[in-house]
């Protein structure tokens, strides 16, 4: 069967459009093959980016797609997408946590199998884990208060003793002495309510020594595993990489190659206008007279016939 000119035309312009779009989204990082589930989840305030992880235990599964305010609720609204392959249960927890000390922050995902799974579109509960720098906050904000009440006390126990040294006579020395049993005793009091807010902060101080004692061997294994990695070499293929990526993105901006040309080329643009125009006038003389380009079924050929467009 001899396929005519226009359906050439028609299979060369559908090709070129799945092709642009496929390798455009390819370069914004979509993989278009890839199967993906969308779900919901809402905190009360927020403390995300695009570019925040999604993980599950630690390793990368998904990315978000939208953070949105809801004005009905008053809560922050996040939509992610992770793999389909994926399987949990709508008991399964959304939780926001800090990914460093310098800041940032992911969504982890806490896995449960109990309860119905969970399928694409489910809003799923949330929560939110406190990093080490908020918690030292909140843990010394009330020893903070009664440190600056000690401070003021033992200034005015060095203001009575240069009173002391300066005034000689009897009764400036007994004056003294009186001001000083009374700083002393405000000093005791002072002592005694920081010591009770230490006892009160026991278990927290314990908790934030344990993260110290934790990251400080996190640290050492990371600075031992930084120096037996061969990070010279990583760096020179960094660099030949990046190298080679300017050389690519010169090329493009000059309308080298088919990238450059398709983003450079006003008349490959126009070729495609053109060529999409051809499309539409094939798609409706197509649909307006089928018997035509079904030759095959009638013995009879049927000439063609402009359309009259009055």
């Amino acid at each position: 069967m001899k396929i005519s000119k226009e359906v050439k035309t028609g299979i060369l312009v559908l090709s070129g459009i799945i092709l642009f779009i496929f390798g455009f989204n390819y370069l914004k990082g979509k993989n278009l093959f890839e199967s993906t589930d969308v779900y919901y989840t809402e905190f009360d305030y927020n403390a995300l980016d695009a570019s925040s992880p999604i993980t599950v235990n630690g390793n990368n599964v998904g990315k978000i797609k939208d953070i949105v305010y809801d004005y009905e609720t008053g809560k922050t609204r996040v939509s992610f997408s992770v793999n389909a392959a994926l399987k949990f249960s709508k008991n399964s927890v959304i939780k926001m946590y800090e990914t460093g000390l310098m800041g940032g922050n992911g969504l982890a995902i806490l896995i449960s199998t109990e309860g119905e799974q969970a399928k694409p579109g489910d809003v799923l509960p949330s929560e939110v884990e406190f990093g080490l720098v908020t918690t030292l906050s909140k843990s010394f904000s009330g020893i903070s208060d009664n440190l600056d009440s000690t401070l003021k006390s033992t200034d005015t126990l060095m203001l009575s003793i240069n009173r002391l040294v300066n005034d000689n006579s009897d009764a400036g020395l007994k004056r003294t002495i009186e001001e000083l049993n009374q700083t002393l005793k405000s000093f005791k009091n002072t002592s005694n309510s920081v010591n009770a807010v230490i006892s009160n902060n026991d278990k927290n101080i314990t908790a934030i020594l344990e993260k110290f004692k934790t990251i400080s061997n996190d640290l050492a294994v990371l600075t031992a595993d930084l120096k037996n990695a061969n990070v010279g070499t990583t760096v020179e293929s960094l660099n030949t990489t990046l190298n080679k990526l300017n050389t690519i993105l010169e090329s493009i901006d000059k309308g080298e190659g088919s990238i450059g040309k398709l983003l450079k080329d006003e008349g490959l643009y126009n070729n495609l206008e053109g060529a999409t125009k051809e499309m539409e006038e094939l798609l409706r003389d197509i649909k307006l007279h089928p018997k035509r380009y079904f030759r095959v079924l009638s013995k009879k050929e049927i000439p063609y016939q402009k359309e009259d467009t009055k």
